[in-house]
């Protein structure tokens, strides 16, 4: 992990209790096309590890992706998988006629014991153009439903679309767990969201200087509805916003989201464990 604007960042100090990357994709972070270098998988969870962040949520977003997790997640006992069909990837299938064998197809990968979620799913109103959301939406609806007939999380995705995702939610009847990946949402959305029991997790995102918004939201969000991620290789946390990220900078994440909760990061780290064991049970 050497240096350059291309490179995965140092190490942060470890973490005073173990925590969990409740979202990630290790198949893009060991990509070197993708983002500098690249990590493999073993090299991304060992790394992890060493800082204190001993468990990994693997995000397959595609029938291909979603293969790839649940087998990481049969061979790496630190590694679960969460499978669905991405948002973006919905209507793409649909002008292709394959969304129906490829929802068949996640269904089946879901009822695996390895799979703890079906996820991402939800709505994209910024790279989904209007004419996609129908498709869209009823791919969503699909994905409520398996979650809810499986009794598993439903992590969510939602970009550009609160009202709309709130809505699908209200009219199928929210399954026992919903984890809203990346929280993207104001003060009133997260209250709502806290409202309903739901779980919020944040990214790199809520260091961001822009964001005081995120913080604002975070702010009013109790400790025992909070996961934190990654999204890697995605949003890694300031001061290297740019750079590849990747399990390990969880604990950056952490210290800056105890900071505006005004919390020790033991006690924060804590109580997201205690959350991803209740959504996501036991590795």
């Amino acid at each position: 992990m050497g240096p350059g604007r291309g490179a995965y960042p140092p190490a942060p100090e470890p973490l005073p209790v173990p925590v969990t990357d409740s979202h990630c994709h290790l198949d893009m972070v060991m990509d070197p096309d993708r983002d500098g270098d690249g990590l493999s998988v073993d090299t991304a969870l060992d790394v992890a590890r060493a800082v204190g962040v001993t468990q990994v949520v693997q995000v397959g977003c595609d029938v291909a992706g979603a293969e790839w997790a649940v087998d990481v997640a049969r061979r790496h006992p630190s590694v679960v998988a969460a499978v669905a069909l991405h948002p973006n990837e919905a209507p793409r299938l649909h002008a292709r006629g394959e969304l129906d064998d490829a929802f068949a197809t996640i269904e089946g990968l879901a009822a695996d014991p390895r799979v703890r979620a079906v996820g991402e799913t939800g709505l994209d109103h910024y790279r989904t153009a209007p004419d996609g959301r129908a498709a869209q939406e009823e791919s969503f609806r699909q994905h409520i439903d398996l979650a809810k007939r499986l009794g598993k999380a439903l992590v969510i995705h939602d970009r550009d679309a609160h009202d709309d995702v709130l809505r699908v939610l209200d009219s199928e009847g929210a399954p026992e767990h919903v984890v809203f990946h990346c929280f993207s949402g104001d003060t009133d959305m997260a209250r709502r969201c806290v409202a309903s029991g739901w779980v919020l997790s944040f990214a790199g995102t809520v260091t961001f200087k822009n964001a005081q918004g995120l913080r604002d939201a975070l702010a009013v969000t109790p400790v025992d509805q909070l996961l934190v991620e990654t999204d890697a290789p995605y949003l890694a946390p300031v001061p290297f916003r740019g750079r590849p990220n990747a399990s390990y900078l969880v604990p950056v994440t952490v210290r800056a989201m105890a900071t505006t909760l005004g919390v020790p990061v033991e006690a924060l780290a804590e109580a997201t464990a205690r959350t991803t064991s209740q959504v996501f049970g036991t590795w």
